[in-house]
């Protein structure tokens, strides 16, 4: 077996209980130079604007036109911004984060009762060696579909029941009811965007009511050489929202101004930031960025990140008032699976996801016989 083949095949079978503790991390988890932290220096803060929603919430005239406003400066700028007074219950977020930490610290065997299959977006994945030879992101996830729809509100539950046993039925009962807030959450983060947008309040949130969501688990362990990997590569997110809670623990970056920003970690409040699927219902108007997560050598790191996606039999085109002669069509029209089989299969999202896609559908390429080929 040739040495890259057999290095790939110990990646695939050591646990990050034991990389963590390496001196010298594996040649597959080390980024290019162009793309690696090389500094240990915590870049700039990015200021990113505090949405008020309890202030939103209240209907009260110049709250609503005040985060109108903010949320349509971020998102024409650069898409990110922080969501306040959000009414999530903290102690549901506390029971979330400790359950997460709790996962990610059982045996590998463990964890694996739920490992992702290939092809598949939901499941448990560490080092990633099932889909990528080189740049491996340094963490682990578990991620799993949430459901708006009613009949459909025990999907969950029924998953974490299922996938790993009644053992975890209590956390997927808590992580259930977490996606259902963030889902409403959502819900409501769209309503203002249509309120910003100029195609009402009501747009947008029914288009996304009974959406079809993922929810993610991210651990990013420790590593002894941060300066040269990372958790998470630089991407813009393919899905609609992301909805984001950080532990104290920083991490998470966004490229603004041709240059990397810090973005600082707030247990109270959510950081939040537009996908490439919106990107084109707002037909271009609305920017999804650039982002990336970095690890440390002191401290794991726990994320929450639920990605909001329209229902399967959606189709994304745009409003037409975001259409106009001054600002023609952006994109094709495309269904969210589509674009969720591309990433899937024959793309790894990067800061091109979206027009790649758009020239795959195009000019579809061969389907191969292997998923993963």
């Amino acid at each position: 077996m040739p040495a890259s083949a057999t290095a790939a095949a110990t990646t695939m079978t050591t646990p990050f209980s034991i990389l963590e503790k390496q001196v010298e991390i594996p040649p597959q988890f080390i980024w290019p130079e162009h793309e690696k932290p090389c500094s240990l220096e915590q870049p700039p803060q990015l200021e990113i604007p505090p949405i008020d929603m309890g202030g939103f919430r209240s209907g009260e005239g110049s709250a609503v036109a005040n985060a109108a406003r903010l949320i349509d400066e971020a998102c024409r700028k650069h898409g990110f911004f922080v969501v306040v007074n959000h009414g999530i219950d903290e102690m549901l977020i506390d029971e979330v984060q400790r359950g997460s930490r709790s996962f990610f610290g059982m045996p590998l065997a463990e964890k694996e009762k739920a490992l992702r299959k290939p092809g598949d977006h939901c499941g448990y994945a560490s080092s990633f060696t099932n889909r990528f030879s080189s740049k491996l992101p340094w963490k682990e996830t578990l991620s799993f579909r949430y459901s708006g729809e009613p009949h459909l509100s025990n999907i969950v539950q029924t998953y974490f029941s299922g996938a790993m046993g009644e053992d975890y039925a209590a956390f997927g009962e808590a992580c259930s009811k977490y996606c259902s807030a963030m889902s409403d959450l959502c819900l409501n983060v769209m309503e203002l965007l249509g309120i910003s947008l100029g195609v009402g309040g009501d747009y947008f949130r029914e288009f996304f009511r009974e959406n079809d969501s993922i929810m993610r688990l991210n651990y990013y362990p420790r590593c002894q050489k941060p300066e040269l990997a990372l958790g998470t590569g630089p991407h813009c997110d393919p899905t609609s929202l992301t909805i984001l809670h950080q532990d104290h623990v920083g991490g998470l970056q966004v490229f603004v101004d041709d240059k990397w920003h810090s973005i600082t970690p707030n247990p109270r409040a959510f950081v939040v930031n537009i996908g490439d699927t919106f990107m084109a219902l707002s037909n271009g108007i609305y920017r999804g960025c650039l982002h990336r997560a970095v690890v440390n050598s002191s401290t794991p790191r726990i994320s929450l990140a639920f990605f909001l996606c329209p229902r399967m039999d959606r189709i994304v085109s745009p409003p037409k008032q975001l259409v106009s002669p001054g600002n023609p069509r952006m994109y094709p029209d495309f269904t969210w699976p589509a674009l969720l089989e591309f990433t899937q299969k024959h793309y790894r999202s990067d800061m091109k996801t979206l027009d790649a896609f758009v020239a795959w559908l195009a000019s579809p390429p061969p389907q191969p016989n292997d998923p993963m080929s």
